[in-house]
């Protein structure tokens, strides 16, 4: 079925890169619901959709496209997912928003069955959707200082330096270290190591206490959330949550596409610039996605941690059918994630370290030539310091196409860019975000 012996592996090689695969990307698991919890979404349902969602992207990715590339939903977005909400002063509650994600689920899974996708791929500069990537990684970096009491609210410069001999901001700072030690050692699952043993100096300090114990069967306390494509769409048209559902689908199309591209050249997969049955790799992204929205989560990504995995020698679906089982059995254990979560500086070091990771795409942008850099420039800016994903987007799609008019590079522009500024500039100035 996955054809180890043409591959060149194992049964026992392909389970070992599977569990390392899902050591480094486990974090998510406690993560993914400290970060959307904020806005409101029970603890016990973004922690079993957070499973379902990896385990159905997972497993597709395993059985139908037979790569080694782990899905999960994404950072980033998550954190986005929120701000939206919080930002919004009680307008847009965690079901609407729950609502633009999954209607971006839907166009991805169509955009995945159809040629739209590579003309979308192709339209967009590489200098934007490397000042995407890096723009999303100090956001989250700064969420991960905020919520652990590194950087707090300062009147006069809007942050500053919190009080670092508090025993909540020492713990991250020590968590902190741990897990830059265990990265710097390239220890495969370092930042999942790092929250355990940092989880276990907190236990010993007084700051983390097992109240529920460690098993508990899964549940869904609010079951489905949102299901009807109808009633969805209908709810982004009455939010006018057009540029988050773009947002969210232009990220998630680019990280993933990326993502899957530089795993499958690490693990040898590729045939000349072509990946071998992309659209079934897609799939198992936006279905995914889809499916995680109905339940409760923010959108999946193909996970750049997959390259451990790859680098353990996984080169096959086992590896992700691997990777799929750990998520079900995690899924027993949400007393203890739950306790693991509820101590802000046993996760923020995860966030912060995803960031310093993501913010290397800058390397990529051309920074020599102005009409290519400004635009990447106001992304990275724009994101951290207004807490949007979408708006950072917005205000470079714009300028992109404004700067190359003024240069007389007009032509070299696509013109679907040109919709997107037009849709965008409507999406600031007039529509509510």
């Amino acid at each position: 079925m996955f054809h180890l012996k043409e591959y060149g592996t194992d049964v026992k090689t392909e389970v070992l890169a599977g569990t390392t695969t899902f050591l480094t990307m486990a974090y998510i698991v406690i993560v993914n619901p400290v970060i959307l919890g904020a806005a409101g979404v029970p603890f016990d349902q973004v922690f079993l959709a957070t499973i379902v969602a990896s385990v159905i992207g997972t497993l597709w990715m395993a059985l139908f496209a037979n790569y080694p590339i782990a899905i999960a939903p994404g950072m980033g977005l998550n954190a986005y997912f929120t701000s939206m909400v919080l930002a919004s002063g009680g307008a847009i509650d965690y079901t609407t928003a729950f609502a633009a994600v999954f209607a971006a689920g839907l166009i991805f899974v169509i955009l995945s069955l159809t040629r739209l996708r590579k003309v979308l791929i192709e339209a967009i500069p590489e200098n934007l959707k490397h000042a995407i990537t890096a723009g999303i990684g100090l956001f989250i970096a700064f969420i991960g200082m905020r919520l652990s009491g590194i950087v707090v609210a300062n009147e006069a410069n809007l942050v500053g330096l919190g009080d670092l001999t508090s025993p909540p901001v020492a713990l991250a700072l020590l968590g902190l270290l741990i897990t830059l030690i265990f990265m710097s050692l390239n220890i495969h699952g370092g930042i999942f190591y790092g929250m355990i043993v940092t989880g276990v100096v907190a236990f010993f300090t007084g700051q983390l206490k097992f109240g529920e114990g460690f098993l508990k069967l899964p549940s869904l306390p609010e079951g489905i959330i949102i299901w009807n494509p109808v009633e969805a769409f209908q709810l982004v048209i009455q939010y006018g949550l057009y540029g988050v559902v773009f947002s969210f689908l232009l990220v998630t199309l680019f990280d993933t596409t990326g993502t899957m591209i530089g795993v499958a050249k690490q693990a040898g997969l590729m045939k000349g610039n072509k990946m071998p049955r992309m659209r079934q790799a897609l799939l198992a992204d936006s279905v995914a996605a889809t499916a995680g929205a109905m339940l409760g989560t923010s959108p999946t990504s193909a996970y750049v941690e997959s390259s451990a995995g790859v680098a353990a020698g996984g080169r096959t679906g086992l590896t992700t059918l691997t990777v799929a089982i750990l998520f079900i059995v995690a899924a027993f254990f949400g007393p203890l994630v739950g306790a693991l979560s509820s101590v802000s500086a046993i996760t923020a070091p995860a966030l912060i370290i995803v960031g310093s990771l993501m913010i290397g795409a800058v390397k990529q942008i051309n920074w020599e030539q102005f009409d290519e850099a400004f635009p990447a420039f106001l992304i990275l800016l724009a994101m951290p310091l207004t807490s949007s994903i979408a708006t950072g987007i917005a205000l470079g799609f714009i300028s992109y196409p404004l700067m190359k008019i003024f240069k007389g590079k007009a032509k070299t522009v696509h013109p679907i860019l040109y919709v997107f500024a037009v849709l965008f500039t409507i999406q600031i100035l007039i529509a509510p975000h």
